[in-house]
């Protein structure tokens, strides 16, 4: 099969897909190797952007959705029905900077950081799909091991986790989803920030 044939199949199956269509599993579809996959699909994502035209293909982790260009983002909010959004809680914010800077990283890495437990934190930031279990440590107790998820990426807009903003900008967050509302942009000490950026004695120990 040529490879214009399977582009094209591959530009139907995303556009049918919706989610994020992972490389391996097209790849599979295909009985090709995962890599001549990504790139006939960073290829597909090239000749959408070369178009110029309304739809772009975006990379996520080795996965691939088909989404609208950015640059048309006020007429469709133009269009749709206004959706309110939500900014992160404060103490969802601080959770999800400190796993996501500092993934994997234990619960007790997370208290010690934000210096108050972060259980209910983190189990409302699992069943939203932000954040996943990543393993264990091999400190004593095998504490588990916590990472942000593909959907966190999805949400947020960033193809990789090289894409995270810096720190300062951390409280510009916003999803659309039923979070608790935050009055005004969310704030994290400056002593926080530096404890997430230069890390504690001990990190991903229980």
């Amino acid at each position: 099969m040529a490879n214009e044939n399977i582009k094209s199949a591959v530009e139907s199956l995303l556009f049918v897909w919706g989610e994020p269509l992972e490389a391996k599993a097209c790849a599979e579809l295909f009985n090709l190797p995962t890599s001549d996959m990504l790139h006939i699909m960073r290829d597909l994502s090239n000749e959408y952007e070369e178009r110029g035209g309304g739809l772009r293909i975006r990379e996520l982790d080795k996965a691939f959705q088909i989404v609208t260009n950015p640059e048309n983002d006020d007429y469709i909010k133009k269009l749709c029905t206004p959706v309110r959004t939500r900014r992160l809680s404060q103490a969802a914010l601080e959770v999800l900077a400190v796993i996501a800077y500092k993934q994997p990283v234990a619960k007790s890495v997370i208290d010690q950081i934000r210096g108050i437990k972060s259980d209910r934190v983190i189990e409302g930031l699992m069943a939203k799909e932000l954040v996943e279990e990543k393993g264990r440590s091999n400190a004593i107790g095998r504490p588990i091991l916590y990472g942000t998820t593909r959907k966190f990426l999805e949400l947020f807009g960033f193809e990789s986790l090289k894409d995270l903003p810096e720190l300062e900008d951390i409280g510009t967050l916003i999803i659309d989803d039923d979070y608790e509302e935050f009055d005004g942009p969310a704030e994290m000490s400056d002593e926080l920030k530096d404890q997430i950026t230069m890390g504690l004695d001990g990190e991903n120990e229980d």
